[in-house]
């Protein structure tokens, strides 16, 4: 069963607005942009280049725990002081820009 794509967006809406707010404090700002960038490239190896925002959506509901431990694998030393969840979040949300029926901040049509 695949995830529901409202509430991933949701969730990865929210994790944005999360990460720009914690993202006022400059250090704070700087080590979330390594656990994003973290996400990022795991994602990059999981999903690839081409995909649609469902699939991002089903990956996400298999569970997050590998992007947790690509956070933890990049930044040892910083990763409990983070909001890990948002990193998290936050990545997927970035990352969906590039889906195939996404554009503009909304899905397309199909």
């Amino acid at each position: 069963m695949d995830y529901p794509l409202d509430n991933a967006i949701y969730l990865w809406e929210e994790g944005d607005r999360r990460l720009r707010e914690l993202s006022a404090d400059p250090r704070a700002g700087r080590r979330l942009a390594r656990a994003v960038d973290a996400v990022r490239d795991e994602l990059r190896r999981r999903i690839g280049p081409t995909f649609t925002a469902g699939e991002l959506a089903a990956l996400y509901g298999a569970g997050t725990d590998w992007a947790l431990e690509a956070i933890r694998w990049v930044m040892p030393e910083d990763g409990a002081d983070l909001d890990p969840q948002a990193a998290v979040d936050g990545a997927f949300f970035a990352y969906l820009r590039g889906a195939t029926d996404f554009a503009g901040g909304k899905l397309i049509p199909s």
